[in-house]
């Protein structure tokens, strides 16, 4: 069995800082297609995938006999996912050939299928399809099973196509990958677009600015409202979150209410608005709305409404809306205006009768906001204006289906066979070409809905219109923002649509298989890399809903094996949801039957080649693995190990940067940790506790030290080091306790992490005495003050003198009382090369000081002097493990600036390494610069 690289090591922080960068990319992101739920960082699929399948150099002991040898092809490895992890590079083909080179090389040229059984929002079939692997994706989700096809089945069957659409084929002389297709998506869309607006654009009407000058609407801000419960009172109260429309300095507005008699309505008056713009009187923090925590409060009367009874009478008679702004486009700049009775009245239009009426998903607190306000079925959740605009774009994707059929059998295309269903063999023709672009015009209608709808709301602090889902949640809106579907805001169909052909992408491999299954139901027939269900997260089926019927509405005819039900499969979803499951332990023993059934299939069909990867995803509240439980952390490890895996290695992976975290002073927790496991031996045999502790005691300290040796981030290393220590622990068949019974994960975790403290402790023999001394007081101290007679009893302990320590220059020691120097009060002026002893501790230290003042440059220069010493030198390994051990002090006792130093010294080796080595002007002279 060769290990892989991902059983070994992996250049984490890089791949950490492109996972959290991925989120300020938009430019042909997949994830601008259309939504998916906590999608996967595609930097790490990629890195994944890649690890899983490329072997380490200790699997080569002839090419590598030494750990010299295997760790410079180890950085050679490394240095090419480095590079293939910046999203830049996705499209560079020597970066990508070199990966894909040594995917061949390891696997003697016939690289095994990829399989994610869980695919969701696609993220590992497409990157597995990137590095020119067989991707197979399935889901039991149609929503996830349209949006894959879509990623990586359908843009590759029409490679290098020319468009269709009369004219474009002649504007360029070549097209590759999917931009013939891409191409076509954006004609088409625009022709549905002009054909749309001819039907319903008087529906939309344009604002009159105060110059009397026409202006495209870019949002109507209406609020919800409800009869005010005082009969004194009895007028139709708005309901409002907050009366600010924009907070940029010096453009501010706000909505002002005021109460008017008008005998048209019952009550004998109403609520009228207008707009704001000087701060002075602006609406105050705390008074800024009537809405609180579902609570109302009149905006005449006073008059409060308790939000148990606002949700009945929304039940029972339902909730108005009454127009408070209007958003127009002005001069660079958003133009706030009062309302007017056109605009109102413009939007009064009748219901269309073939509308989604599926009932929303009760009980469930993912999306019952809807039934509980009045809103039971899915078409609830939008206005009619929005209705009428929905159906007829779903409409009009149908008609352009026809089109391009026409268009693609004009331009010299056989008929061929219809997309849906099609054989892998099969020859794509006008048919199938014709239902690939109806399929992405119908995601941009399923995308449109996202923020065409009255869930919708006007963001006052970026002055834009926020879709709905912005979180895993379909929460409550009292004043919505509702935009026109045309023009170029955001919102528009147009905008809609350019931002999905961005992302659809011929990433080059094989045509990708895209399925309905259920995981328990699928064919294990390759190596797995998933991100499965986490015990009681988020239910997708529930929430993706309220694209289905969108969705089923539109591309039924083109799809019709995905959309055969009138909801998304729900019974058989894999997660605990005790309203789905008739309790909390009904619901719990559903998941973990279900969890063992798919993993004790995989480990039937499991090859012993490559190991799988297995994406694990913390929640908040998870504060840390071997302190606060995680039932969806031991459930997953337990599930693991009980369906017959070993698991050999576990890497955190992060979509946030840790340095951020740490300044900001929160939890360090990675999001998510990936697995690496094989299956485990039949014959595997069993041990007892002592067995199992002698185990991890003997194996621990060397795979600490590789973790350490690599690109890991200090933060990161706890959870890292789960993986040998589990590896320890899966490999038998069971852990006995002294009793008899079998050790659970949980006894398991907590002996790791007692160990990891142990070996930690164990390094500090291997530093200089200088640096042991240090060790010592900064665990009792930090940087604070300590007494004389204290630190000498450590020093002398140690071979050591406070005195030769103070003129050595790692502390002070002054009227009786000892300090450690922190890194920023070290002298500028420092020259390892001349000092005639040197101390881990004194380079690290300088190292940290030299990082975040002259930068890495600077940096190499000191640890390749340090090291370059004839006497007393200090080896750059050293430092880093001092690193680690620090950052494990400093964080136990909470000294988060001093963690922050520590974690960046050992997360910036990398770029240390390569940095060009900046030396000091002394050194310069002496070497002849």
């Amino acid at each position: 069995m060769k290990r892989k690289l991902i059983e070994v090591s992996l250049p984490l922080e890089k791949i950490n800082a492109e996972s959290a960068r991925e989120k300020s990319i938009r430019h042909g992101h997949p994830s601008t297609l259309h939504l998916w739920w906590a999608r996967r960082p595609l930097a790490t699929a990629r890195a994944v995938l890649f690890a899983q399948l490329v072997d380490d150099p200790s699997a080569h002991p002839e090419q590598f006999p030494t750990d010299e040898a295997q760790a410079e092809e180890r950085a050679r490895l490394h240095k090419i996912i480095e590079d293939m992890v910046v999203w830049e590079n996705v499209r560079n083909e020597e970066v990508m050939n070199r990966a894909r080179a040594e995917i061949l090389r390891s696997t003697d040229g016939n690289p095994p299928p990829i399989l994610d059984p869980f695919a969701g929002g696609g993220t590992i079939p497409l990157e597995a399809q990137r590095l020119g692997l067989e991707a197979h994706a399935s889901d039991l989700n149609p929503v996830a099973v349209l949006i894959n096809k879509a990623l990586i089945e359908i843009p590759p069957k029409f490679r290098d196509w020319s468009p269709v659409f009369p004219g474009q084929a002649s504007t360029r002389s070549q097209w590759q990958g999917a931009e013939g297709l891409a191409d076509d998506v954006r004609s088409y869309g625009a022709w549905m677009r002009d054909e749309a607006f001819k039907r319903i654009g008087h529906h939309y009407p344009k604002a009159t600015l105060p110059d009397r000058t026409p202006a495209n609407v870019i949002a109507w801000i209406w609020a919800r409202t409800v009869t005010c419960p005082n009969p004194a009172c009895g007028i139709e109260m708005p309901l409002v979150r907050s009366w600010w429309l924009g907070k940029k300095k010096g453009k501010e507005a706000y909505v002002v209410p005021s109460v008017i008699d008008d005998l048209t309505h019952p009550s004998g008056k109403r609520v009228e608005f207008d707009i704001g713009h000087d701060v002075s009187v602006a609406p105050a923090k705390g008074s800024d709305g009537t809405v609180a925590g579902g609570n109302a409060t009149c905006v005449s009367c006073g008059a409060y409404l308790a939000a148990k009874d606002l949700r009945k009478i929304a039940q029972s008679v339902g909730l108005g809306a009454v127009l408070m702004a209007t958003v127009a486009e002005g001069s660079r700049q958003r133009v706030y205006l009062a309302p007017i009775p056109e605009h109102s009245v413009k939007a009064e239009v009748p219901r269309p009768t073939d509308v989604p009426v599926q009932l929303v998903p009760t009980p469930n607190h993912d999306v019952d906001r809807l039934p509980m306000y009045g809103m039971p079925t899915w078409a609830d959740a939008f206005t009619n204006r929005q209705l009428v605009a929905l159906t007829t774009f779903s409409d009009l994707v149908a008609e352009a289906r026809v089109k391009v059929l026409t268009d693609a059998l004009a331009a010299g295309l056989e008929p061929g066979e219809r997309l849906d269903g099609a054989e892998p063999g099969d020859v794509a023709g006008a048919e199938a070409y014709a239902d690939a672009v109806a399929t992405y015009l119908g995601l941009g209608v399923s995308r449109l809905a996202d923020i065409a709808c009255s869930l919708a709301r006007w963001e006052n602090t970026r002055e834009q219109i926020r879709n709905l889902f912005a979180r895993q949640a379909i929460p409550m809106v009292w004043d919505y923002a509702e935009t026109t579907p045309f023009g170029k805001a955001a919102g528009s169909y147009e905008v809609s649509l350019g931002n999905l052909a961005k992302a659809i992408v011929d990433a080059g491999g094989p045509v990708g298989r895209a399925a309905q299954s259920s995981a328990t139901d699928a064919e294990f027939d390759g190596v797995l890399s998933t991100d499965p269900p986490y015990y009681d997260n988020i239910g997708y089926s529930d929430l993706s809903d309220f694209f289905y019927v969108w969705q089923r509405r539109t591309l039924q005819t083109i799809h019709p094996s995905i959309f055969r039900t009138l909801l998304v499969p729900k019974a058989e979803e894999l997660v605990a949801n005790q309203y789905r499951h008739g309790g909390r332990e009904q619901a719990k023993e559903f998941f973990e039957s279900g969890f063992r059934d798919v993993f004790t299939t995989a480990r039937r069909a499991a090859s012993t080649e490559y190991p799988i990867s297995v994406y694990y995803a913390f929640k908040q509240a998870e504060s840390s693995v071997e302190g606060e439980s995680s039932s969806g952390w031991e459930t997953l490890l337990e599930g693991m190990i009980g369906s017959g895996w070993s698991i050999t290695a576990t890497w955190p992976v992060r979509s946030e940067l840790s340095n951020r975290m740490l300044g900001q002073g929160t939890n360090a927790l990675a999001s998510s940790i990936v697995l690496s496991l094989r299956p485990r031996p039949e014959d595997a045999p069993a041990t007892d506790r002592r067995g199992f502790l002698s185990a991890l005691r003997s194996e621990l300290p060397d795979a600490l030290r590789k973790l350490q040796q690599g690109l890991i981030a200090p933060v990161d290393l706890p959870q890292a080091a789960i993986g040998p220590g589990m590896a320890v622990f899966s490999r038998y068949s069971r852990v006995l306790e002294p009793d008899g019974s079998s050790m659970s994960v949980r006894a398991a975790l907590a002996r790791i992490n007692e160990i990891l403290d142990e070996v930690l402790a164990e390094q500090e023999g291997d530093f200089d005495k200088t640096t042991r001394f240090a060790l010592v007081w900064y665990r009792q101290h930090g940087y604070s003050v300590g007494k004389y007679g204290d630190a000498d009893n450590v020093a002398r302990a140690r071979n050591v003198a406070v005195d030769t320590l103070d003129r050595a220059g790692i502390l002070t020691s002054r009227a009786n009382k000892v300090q450690l120097l922190s890194p920023q009060h070290l002298s500028a002026d420092y020259d390892v090369a001349l000092d005639p002893r040197v101390s881990v501790w004194e380079v690290a230290h300088h190292a940290i000081r030299l990082l975040t003042t002259e930068g890495a440059g600077a940096t190499n220069a000191l640890l390749q002097a340090a090291a370059g010493r004839t006497h007393e030198p200090v080896e750059q390994d050293a430092v880093k493990e001092l690193a680690f051990l620090l950052f494990n002090i400093a964080e136990k006792n909470g000294w988060t600036k001093d963690a922050l130093g520590f974690n960046q010294l050992a997360t910036s080796w990398a770029d240390i390494r390569d940095a060009r080595p900046v030396w000091p002007a002394a050194a310069q002279d002496q070497l002849g610069f």
